[in-house]
């Protein structure tokens, strides 16, 4: 029985416990990029660079208030300067649908045209990122590290492993539940979310009722701007922050967006988690957890990984071409590309 409760224990702290913190940061940012699939009509390139450009903003504003004093207890102090990143944040993405994205929705322009378009704002914002904050790793997490230690679940537990919670995985599960919950109530109880889904459903009848399309785009930018800082900073704080970082994590967020199923909000959650788990689990070497749970004698030899870690978006990668080819509406039915 201990060797089990050790086996458990250790995938907790390595497969289960990370993935289900990576997949609440994929599961934000994808909601950002299904809710542009599904309002707007395109696939924002720009998304990754839009959460570092929120991390980037909130990261400046908590090394304000830590220079002025100013903390938030055992929080990081980034969980006050996040308010500000989102309106930075949403400040810019309206400016840049005003400057860019408006003149190409009155040509009514083909979505590809759209798509490429976002991929000149995203190497525009990514220089921009990396001119104001510099190109390295940025660490900006304070507080309490831990909510628990390995050493105080060993000490109480009495188990050879320790199981190590950090504050910032707590957040991120956490915050993730609200923001949802918040998001769900927003779409489906209030009458600028009705008339949003009214939008996405069909937007010649919706603008048939009387819905204003620029309101509609308004919002859409604003609730953006805060899923992708939001996700960034979880992001950010969990790992650290790095401009790059973010532009690599383009390939999970819409791998995980497409596999739940593109402009589904439900699915770009579902298909966070999918990708999250199948990213940790193809990477993880299972040998400490094998070594507890077969015979003594049994154990192996090799680390019983199936791939580097250096391969982990390829996982991403093979998941999202296996989705396009047999079900390119996604497991939770979204629309196809």
């Amino acid at each position: 029985m201990t060797d089990i409760l050790n086996a458990f224990v250790a995938l907790s702290n390595f497969v289960l416990i990370p993935a289900i913190a990576y997949g609440s940061q994929l599961a934000l940012g994808a909601l950002g990029v299904t809710l542009i699939y599904g309002i707007l009509r395109f696939s924002n390139f720009a998304h990754g660079d839009t959460m570092a450009f929120g991390t980037m903003v909130t990261i400046l504003v908590t090394w304000g208030l830590q220079a002025a004093g100013v903390s938030f207890g055992v929080l990081p102090t980034a969980v006050l300067a996040l308010p500000i990143g989102i309106a930075v944040t949403a400040g810019m993405l309206l400016g840049t649908d005003r400057v860019v994205y408006r003149f190409y929705r009155a040509q009514r322009a083909k979505p590809v045209i759209l798509v490429i378009v976002s991929m000149g704002v995203m190497f525009i914002m990514n220089g921009l990122v990396r001119f104001v904050i510099g190109p390295n790793d940025q660490r900006f997490a304070d507080g309490e590290r831990f909510i628990i230690s390995a050493r105080d679940f060993r000490a109480w537990s009495g188990l050879n492993e320790g199981l190590a919670f950090r504050t910032s995985q707590g957040i991120t599960i956490v915050t993730a539940i609200v923001v949802v919950a918040l998001l769900f109530w927003f779409l489906n109880k209030t009458r600028t979310g009705k008339s949003m889904r009214a939008f996405s459903d069909n937007e010649d009848l919706a603008l048939l009722s009387g819905i204003n399309p620029e309101r509609v785009v308004m919002y859409t930018w604003v609730i953006v701007a805060a899923l992708a800082t939001v996700a960034g900073v979880l992001y950010g704080l969990d790992k650290s922050f790095k401009p790059f970082t973010y532009f690599q994590l383009l390939l999970p967020i819409f791998a995980s967006a497409v596999v739940g199923g593109l402009g589904n909000p439900l699915g770009a959650i579902g298909g966070g988690f999918v990708i999250a788990f199948s990213e940790v689990a193809v990477t993880y070497a299972f040998k400490k957890v094998l070594g507890y749970l077969m015979p003594e004698g049994f154990e192996p030899n090799t680390l019983v990984q199936l791939l580097s870690t250096d391969y982990k978006l390829a996982v991403s990668f093979a998941l999202l071409v296996i989705v396009l080819l047999f079900k390119p509406t996604g497991l939770f039915k979204g629309k196809a590309i």
